[in-house]
């Protein structure tokens, strides 16, 4: 009976010293993603908007470039040189609910970052944004001195005359690919090509769209964590354990004093019609937005864990939160229109088109 007693009064202490643990380990993270939030807000909700809420609207001003006298666009992304016929995609604006987004002033764009180094780190979507941000910029200053270094692994285009250097440094997931005996291996614990990164004064991330490769489609032979080669893992756990990579390079290598980070948020693909409620359809023979109020598909689980992740990191990293005013522009994709590439291209986006809005977004985020 005694030893009965003295186990049960065991097993009593302990579950009250986990429901304890528990507690404080939940107003932990509570505490660490309020702090987050007080971060994050002070530009995410800058003068008390939040300019990721809102909705498209025609403007006859828009596109904010001609796509024929920018030198930098890539033919993938040139959808009305290579025959797109319509062009009411190019007339949308982005605009938030409770404020105005400020228009991109390319001149006073670089008189701020004059003599800053700039630089976008991602995949194919980072090329997109990297060349729309110099093609408006460009626009504003048709006259200035330009070099365009354009390379497989590193392009550049300065702005002699306001000593603007913009970086693109392409790579499929931030966390290292290499190639070894066994094949090529995707390593999640691995950033070497983040020397490349340091000594900038604003850098761009994006990574997400390469993670869902699979198959034949996708660039590596194993996964690996520490010392374990996988054949394969669940995409989502394995971004997520890239991302908290990416998270803790961050940390340890950015002088917020120096560094502006952003990280870009999910850009989606409109392949798939259900999404928007036309089963039948993809972004092919699309000419305008989706008007609803809320997009059928929802938010794509991708998205949280982009925000677990920032809720954990120490350094400031401001969201451009793009996922939601992306999944409206089903029209804005290249589909068929995208230079020599064959098939249907829904992930990627015109230019001139929507990451001219990520760009205003960031414009905003650094002036508004």
């Amino acid at each position: 009976m005694g030893f009965n007693f003295m186990i049960l009064k065991s097993l009593f202490f302990f579950s009250l010293l986990f429901l304890f643990l528990q507690l404080h380990q939940t107003a932990k993270a509570d505490e660490d993603f309020n702090a987050f939030n007080n971060v994050t807000s002070a530009r995410k909700l800058a003068g008390n908007c939040n300019w990721f809420q809102g909705k498209w609207v025609y403007d006859s001003s828009y596109p904010l470039y001609d796509p024929y006298k920018c030198p930098f666009i890539d033919p993938q992304f040139n959808c009305k040189k290579y025959g797109r016929p319509d062009s009411t995609y190019l007339k949308y604006r982005w605009q938030p609910f409770s404020c105005f987004l400020p228009r991109f002033n390319g001149l006073y764009f670089l008189e701020k970052w004059r003599g800053k180094k700039i630089m976008f780190v991602g995949d194919s979507l980072s090329t997109n944004q990297f060349q729309s941000l110099t093609c408006m910029i460009q626009a504003l200053v048709p006259n200035s001195r330009i070099s365009y270094i354009r390379g497989d692994g590193l392009s550049s285009v300065t702005f002699e005359d306001y000593g603007v250097e913009i970086f693109l440094y392409r790579t499929q997931y931030l966390v290292d690919l290499v190639r070894e005996n066994v094949g090529t291996v995707l390593k999640l614990d691995s950033i070497r090509n983040g020397n490349m990164w340091k000594g900038m004064d604003m850098l761009i991330f994006n990574t997400w769209h390469w993670w869902t490769h699979t198959g034949r489609s996708q660039p590596f032979d194993y996964i690996q964590e520490g010392n374990k080669l996988y054949k394969d893992m669940d995409r989502m756990i394995a971004y997520y354990k890239g991302l908290t990579t990416w998270a803790r390079w961050i940390n340890v290598y950015v002088d917020p004093i120096k560094t502006k980070v952003f990280l870009l948020g999910i850009s989606p693909s409109h392949y798939d019609g259900r999404d928007w409620n036309e089963p039948t359809k993809s972004c092919s023979g699309q000419t305008q937005p989706f008007f609803g109020t809320r997009y059928p598909a929802g938010t794509p689980a991708a998205w949280y864990v982009v925000q677990k992740v920032l809720n954990r990191i120490k350094k400031p990293v401001y969201l451009l939160d793009i996922t939601t005013l992306s999944e409206y522009r089903k029209d804005a994709h290249p589909s068929a229109y995208s230079g020599e590439h064959s098939g249907t291209d829904c992930s990627h986006w015109c230019l001139p088109g929507l990451p001219d809005t990520w760009n205003q977004l960031l414009y905003a985020s650094l002036f508004g």
